[in-house]
């Protein structure tokens, strides 16, 4: 990438250095010099519609050169004709086109003089064409018989080429070519043989002059044929031999016979060579060349062009014209002629006094140029110089003076072109002129090269040295290289090359000095970030460019943006897409076009400084291509594609989908995975499918868009390859068994007529199997015995034959439910909330089927501490089948219960076995139902208590307890009074501490223990304060309606409470069960274990809401949760319990805790 590189002031770049290394030796204009003529006018055209035409002649020198022209060989003077507007400052003139200009048409010359010599130029031919016009004249009418030849003459009126001609009639449409009519190159219309359609009136000829602007057209011409007077005959004999008559020979028309049997052409070298043959004959002549090789034949055969003659193609050539008469030939001998050219031209030079000259001139051409040498314009002839010679081809001089100086031009001339070439012989002897200006400065930077320049003009050729600074020694280290041209290189430029250096150039004639100044600054510097990023289609990336530059370049320095080798432009946002902002680069939602180098370009006034990224743009893949199907078989196919462009992420693997119009069309499906590099693959195949493919690309991005889809293929029907899977047995009704099975999908059945073989037989007792052939997936057996194994096979069939051998699965008849229910069953209470229930399973065959467990029912029949019976409210637990126990949670102390077993299977539940009863033991009283303070006093206090709602067995008495607190963490030591009377609820405390806050504790007690204490906490009063405060406010009628009314809106609430309480939580299972009935899907059957119920009537399923009061106050770990063998989660919104119960990790004793009262967790 090519990066401009901008100087200021006087900075010089490398690229002009080297340009003026390469630049020819001119002789400053501030030295005498002879005339050079600069520039020239060739062949110039004066067309009639141009206002002015401009003949060019332009020439430098020392002394100015004056100038004079020729013109045919004769001097012209411009002055001679007002319509002559001669330049001022140059030999140009104008002549202004004011009609009749055609005497100004000729050949000119230039002469550039002065003192030192004379400068010619080469001839300009100026042209001034006429406006091409036919002459009108009276063409006469051509009358012919049928057969005859007959060449209609255009004669085109002449004018500045290219030429066209065409012919056509009146209507402009074109006349009709072909191999017996055609137009020659000479624009003639020749006819081989002329027929009646030929006869009109409007034969006309056009000439096009495209550069004239200008078309003119030649008078109608008319053409008659007949038929000959025996044409009229009305015999075939008199017609047919009429046309014999006139069926002759070829002839050639072009070239004439007159010419002889052959012809010499010549062709300049370098232009293209046509030859051309035209014969008249009947029937018409059929044209054939030889030496086609290089040659192209045109008009019919008529011509061969030969474009951009060599020597080469000289030679001899034949055209040979023939039909059924007889043929004739012509031969063209080719001769290749060139006009003339340089082989070596006399070159310009400056001399110094002393030196020998030599100029040579010399040419080539055909026929061979003669030369000829002028000096300052005039023909050298014969003269011979006193201290050389002059030979055709060379002029030498020995010891040049100064007068030696001259204009030579050598001419070299054959009769297809002149070609001339000068030289200026300058013969100096001067001091050493400066041409880089004194006091140049120059910057540069560090790490590059540094160019200072002394260029010089001097004769003899002078010494060059540079030094620097006050130092005179020449800098001629390795670091410094000196040009011939006087320029200095710094080949690594450093800080420290900061100074003044000075060129002196030197001759024998004198001497002379430049001061040149170098800066260096430090170099620019700039990195890309991020480098080489891979960037999601769609998505955005910044590129930002960190730059460093020297501070003085500050104010010119800039940032540009390049994409692959092209600026970006800082205008162009492609809609916002792409933002440039000085040092960052902001490209929003990539495309993949966006892919490429993208390069940071620092530059100020003396360097640049590039850094590159490369921007990758990942997509998903081009979909697939010319997807082809090959080695057709019957269970397979291969399948070729061309991926498409991985879009620079590659393709990890391709997928191969079919879809088949038979039983899911328009469904694409997945049928193979291959690796990404691999563009084939034998594709698998099902018989009886009508196939078509697809191929989707997939690589790290994702997956492309599907191919076109392929052919279509399908594939021939066969007997099944597999039989139906997830043979099962059912029963909904008793003695009957019903055989299910998974059907073959359709793309497994192979064939038409798709049917199953179902075989069965009981185990032990059948050999032979009992077969049946149904289209469905089932098959019912009615009175079958209950429960009873049988062997069951079951085989795919179609049309075209049987399915493989099928396994024999065992299946069991219709279940019954169980006959016998559980025996010996005792049950062991653990504690007052806790029993295990123990029990002997029911014989295996008075299951009749499969044993899905137990289920333990129980219920509370009496308290013992008031003798009450209580309604049963059934609690149930199931246990795997494979148990003989369980523990039974939840019980309440100081009750009796009774249980039930029974067995069940998918069909439903056995009978119940007998009931055991069994009682819980006294447990520890919940906390009494409240503690009040009252009768404070200075040193005393009366308590106040209620038994607790739950005693959990017969209270024996009450502890009390009582401590100080303060408003700090400090408490005081615990003092206890235990009442042994049960019936005793207060208590009078004395020798407290008077103004002092203190905590009580009350708890009730059985012979089990202390349940927890209930609280409350109270300030002893100063002596008269509690007194007189109460004897004031009691006396007062408004505090004794306050209380009043205070108690009556307690009793109102409590009454409110107990008919909310016993109104959402004592109300019968069944009725509720009756609302919210349970779906039969929720039988044993469902094979749920440890399920909880509170109903005879729905053994499987009830409700917790009659113990809701005891859920929500019970603090026992016991609970159904820890000892069902179900999932204990599953609790409906109410809390009934609808799931099985499982075994608990972390079981929590009675006695850690403090209370015999059962509870159900419903968060476990």
């Amino acid at each position: 990438m090519e990066m401009p590189l901008s100087t200021k002031g006087i900075a010089v770049s490398l690229l002009l250095f080297v340009l003026s290394l390469a630049a020819a030796i001119e002789i400053p204009l501030s030295v005498r010099q002879l005339p050079t003529i600069t520039e020239q006018s060739t062949t110039e055209v004066a067309f009639p519609f141009d206002e002015q035409f401009t003949i060019k002649c332009k020439a430098k020198g020392n002394p100015p050169p004056t100038f004079n022209w020729t013109k045919d060989g004769k001097p012209f003077d411009l002055l001679s004709d007002p319509r002559i507007l001669p330049s001022s400052d140059s030999g140009t003139f104008v002549i202004k086109n004011q009609g009749n200009i055609s005497i100004f048409q000729g050949k000119y010359r230039c002469y550039a003089i002065n003192e030192l010599g004379t400068s010619l130029s080469e001839e300009i031919e100026l042209i001034v064409p006429g406006i091409p016009k036919f002459p009108k004249e009276k063409i006469s009418p051509k009358e012919l018989e049928y057969g005859d030849s007959v060449v209609l003459h255009c004669n085109p009126p002449k004018g500045i080429p290219p030429l066209h001609i065409y012919w056509m009639n009146i209507d402009l449409q074109h006349i009709p070519q072909d191999e017996r009519v055609s137009m020659s190159l000479q624009g003639d219309l020749y006819f081989a043989n002329v027929d009646e359609n030929d006869s009109r009136s409007d034969y006309c000829c056009f000439a096009a002059f495209p550069r004239l602007r200008t078309i003119a057209q030649k008078m109608p011409m008319t053409l008659t044929v007949t038929r000959s007077k025996h044409g009229n005959d009305s015999s075939s004999s008199s017609a047919t031999a009429a046309n014999l008559i006139k069926e002759r020979k070829p002839k050639l028309l072009i070239p004439p016979e007159s010419s002889g049997h052959s012809s010499d052409v010549t062709v300049i070298k370098g232009n293209d060579l046509f030859l051309e043959c035209i014969a008249e004959g009947l029937p018409t002549p059929h044209l054939t060349w030889n030496r086609v090789d290089r040659g192209v034949i045109d008009n019919y055969g008529k011509i061969l062009m030969v474009e951009k003659v060599t020597p080469a193609d000289g030679g001899r050539y034949t055209c040979t014209a023939k039909n059924d008469m007889g043929e004739t030939k012509h031969y063209f001998n080719v001769h290749v002629e060139e006009p003339p050219s340089w082989v070596e031209k006399p070159q310009s030079r400056v001399y110094s006094i002393g030196e020998n000259l030599v100029l040579l001139c010399k040419a080539i051409g055909n026929p061979e140029p003669t030369i000829k040498w002028r000096r300052n314009g005039l023909p050298l002839g014969d003269m011979k110089p006193s201290r050389g010679m002059i030979t055709t081809r060379e002029i030498s001089i020995t010891q040049l003076q100064l007068q030696d100086s001259a204009v030579y031009q050598c001419e070299a001339t054959n009769k297809h072109g002149t070609i001339l070439a000068t030289a200026n012989v300058d013969v100096l002897n001067i001091t050493p002129e400066l041409l880089t200006p004194d006091g140049e400065e120059y910057v540069s930077v560090v790490g590059h090269r540094s160019y200072l320049h002394c260029q010089f003009f001097a004769v003899p050729t002078p010494d060059v040295t540079w030094t620097k600074a006050d130092n005179l020694s020449s800098l001629d280290m390795p670091s410094y290289y000196r040009y011939p041209n006087g320029t200095l290189e710094i080949i690594d430029t450093r800080k420290t090359d900061s100074a003044s250096y000075s060129c002196w150039v030197s001759n024998s004639v004198g001497k002379s000095a430049i001061i040149a100044t170098l800066t260096v600054r430090d170099a620019t510097k700039v990195s890309i970030m991020p480098k080489n990023p891979q960037i999601l289609k769609s998505h955005s990336v910044e590129f930002k460019c960190q730059a460093e530059y020297d501070s003085h370049l500050r104010h010119h320095f800039k940032i540009s943006w390049w994409k692959n080798g092209e600026e970006l432009d800082v205008n162009r946002t492609e809609e916002g897409r792409i933002i440039i902002k000085r040092d960052t680069l902001l490209i929003r939602s990539v495309e993949l076009e966006d892919n490429g180098v993208y390069t940071c370009v620092g530059s100020t006034s003396l360097d640049s400084a590039v850094d590159d990224s490369r921007l990758t743009v990942l997509h998903i893949p081009d979909p697939p291509e010319d997807l082809y199907l090959s080695e057709k078989q019957n269970r397979s196919v291969r399948l070729s594609w061309v991926t498409g462009n991985n879009n620079n992420s590659p393709i990890n693997e391709s997928i191969v989908e079919f879809e088949e119009k038979r039983w899911e069309p328009r469904k694409w499906q997945e049928l193979i995975r291959i690796p990404g590099n691999v563009t084939t693959a034998v594709v698998p195949l099902a018989p009886y499918i009508n196939y078509q493919f697809r191929v989707v690309s997939v690589n790290g991005v994702g997956r492309s868009r599907p191919s076109e889809p392929s052919e279509r293929y399908e594939t021939p029907p066969a007997a099944p390859d597999k039989n139906p899977e997830n043979i099962r047995v059912e029963a909904s009704e008793p003695h009957e068994m019903i055989m299910k099975w998974e059907p073959l999908k359709p793309m497994e059945q192979n064939g038409p007529g798709m049917e199953y073989k179902v075989s069965w037989r009981r185990q032990g007792i059948e050999t032979d199997w009992n077969e049946e052939t149904v289209k469905k997936h089932t098959l019912i057996l009615k009175n079958t015995p209950t429960f009873i194994p049988y062997d069951i096979k079951v085989q795919a069939v179609n049309n075209l034959g049987s399915g493989p051998e099928p396994i024999v699965i065992t299946g069991y008849s219709s279940e019954d439910i169980p006959e016998a229910a559980p025996s010996n069953v005792i049950v062991q209470v653990i504690n007052s909330t806790l029993a295990k229930a123990i029990w002997s399973t029911i014989p295996k065959d008075r299951v009749r089927g499969h044993l899905r467990g137990y289920k333990v029912s129980w219920w509370k029949t009496r308290s013992r501490l008031d003798g009450k019976n209580h309604h049963p409210e059934k609690r149930s637990l199931t246990f795997n089948a494979d148990r003989n126990d369980g523990m039974i949670p939840g019980l309440e102390p100081f009750s009796e219960y009774r249980l039930t077993v029974l067995a069940f299977n998918s069909k439903g539940a056995g009978p119940e076995s007998l009931s055991y009863d069994f009682q819980t033991p006294e447990g520890v009283p919940e906390k009494p139902h409240f503690l009040k303070i009252l009768n404070f006093d200075k040193e005393s206090v009366t308590l106040s208590w209620g038994p607790p709602k739950k005693p959990n067995g017969i209270v024996t008495g009450y502890i009390l307890q009582h401590q100080i607190i303060n408003e700090t963490d400090d408490i005081g030591p615990l003092h206890e009074v235990n009442i042994t009377n049960p019936s005793s609820f207060s208590l009078r405390l004395s020798n407290l501490s008077a103004s002092t806050k203190y905590k009580f504790y009350a708890k009730a007690c059985t012979l089990q223990g202390c349940g927890k204490p209930i609280t409350e906490e109270g300030i002893t009063i100063t002596e008269g304060t509690y007194a007189g405060i109460y004897e004031r406010i009691s006396t007062q009628g408004w505090f004794i309606g306050l209380m009043g009314a205070i108690a009556l809106l307690t009793l109102l609430l409590l009454t409110i409470c107990f008919v909310k309480r016993n109104k959402g939580g004592k109300y019968s299972v069944k009725e509720k069960e009756d609302l919210h009935p349970d779906p039969e899907g929720l039988s044993i059957k469902d094979e749920i274990f440890g399920e909880y119920s509170d109903s005879d009537e729905k053994p499987l399923k009830g409700s917790l809401r009659s113990l809701d009061t005891d859920i929500k106050t019970a603090e026992s770990a016991d609970s159904l949760v820890e000892y069902g063998d179900g999932d204990h989660r599953m609790f409906n919104e109410d809390g009934s319990f609808i799931g099985a119960y499982t075994g608990c990790k972390e079981k929590a004793s009675v006695e850690s805790i403090g209370s015999s009262t059962a509870t159900f967790p419903l968060h476990a």
